[in-house]
C-alpha cells in the first residue's frame, strides 16, 4: 500500500511499517499543527476547520496516531473486539481502518482492578481503533487548546510540570508589590454557601 497523495504526506516509498521515516512523519504533522496555530491566532476559523479536516485524514497523521497508540503502556490490553495491534503487519493494515467516514466508537470494556486500600478501581478500556482515532483528533485539537488556553495553567498540559507552576508562583510572589495573602478554597465550600 502506498500512501495517497495530498494532505501533509507527499507520495513516498513507504510500503511496510519498518520502512517509515518517523522524522519525516513528525515534521509533516508538526507543519500542519503550526498552520493550525497561525490560523487560530489570526482568527481564521474556517481555515482552522479545513486544516483539522486535512490533518485527521492525512497519511502521516494516521501513522503517528497508530504509533502513539501502540507504544503507550496500555497497548497490550485489548478492547471489546479483542484485537491487538502487536505486529508491524497489523499496524500497517490498520492505516486503512482509520477512516472518519462512517466511524462509530465501539462500547468500552469494563475491568476492575484492586487498589491498595482494598477497594476496586473500575477501568473502561476502548478498542485499539478507538484509541487511535482519539490520538488522531488529539493531534489536530491540541494546537488549538494550547493556543487559546491560559498561559498560567499547568494542569494536564503537555511539556508543563508542577515545577513550572512553582516557578511561576515564585516569580509572581517575590516582587515588592506582590499579594501578601494567598487564599486556597474548594468549590464545594462556595456551592454550600450559595445554596
Amino acid at each position: 500500500m502506498n500512501p495517497p497523495s495530498g494532505g501533509c504526506a507527499s507520495l513516498t516509498t513507504f510500503n511496510h511499517w519498518k520502512s517509515i521515516d518517523w522524522k519525516k512523519v513528525g515534521r509533516g504533522v508538526k507543519s500542519l499543527q503550526r498552520r493550525i496555530v497561525k490560523a487560530v491566532k489570526a482568527k481564521h476559523f474556517h481555515k482552522v476547520k479545513t486544516l483539522i479536516h486535512l490533518l485527521t485524514r492525512s497519511f502521516y497523521g494516521k501513522l503517528l496516531a497508530i504509533l502513539r497508540t501502540t507504544t503507550n503502556r496500555g497497548s497490550k490490553t485489548c478492547g471489546v473486539d479483542k484485537v491487538l495491534w502487536n505486529t508491524p503487519a497489523r499496524m500497517w493494515k490498520t492505516i486503512e481502518q482509520l477512516s472518519i467516514k462512517g466511524y462509530n466508537a465501539k462500547p468500552l470494556k469494563r475491568k476492575s482492578i484492586p487498589k491498595k486500600n482494598g477497594r476496586m478501581r473500575h477501568l473502561c478500556i476502548p478498542t485499539m481503533r478507538d484509541r487511535a482515532m482519539q490520538a488522531l483528533f488529539k493531534l489536530a485539537l491540541e494546537p488549538i487548546a494550547e493556543t487559546t488556553a491560559d498561559p498560567n495553567s499547568y494542569g494536564f498540559r503537555p511539556k508543563r510540570s508542577c515545577a513550572d507552576a512553582i516557578q511561576q508562583c515564585h516569580n509572581v510572589l517575590s516582587q515588592r508589590k506582590s499579594a501578601q495573602w494567598i487564599l486556597e478554597a474548594d468549590q464545594r465550600i462556595f456551592r454550600q454557601h450559595l445554596a
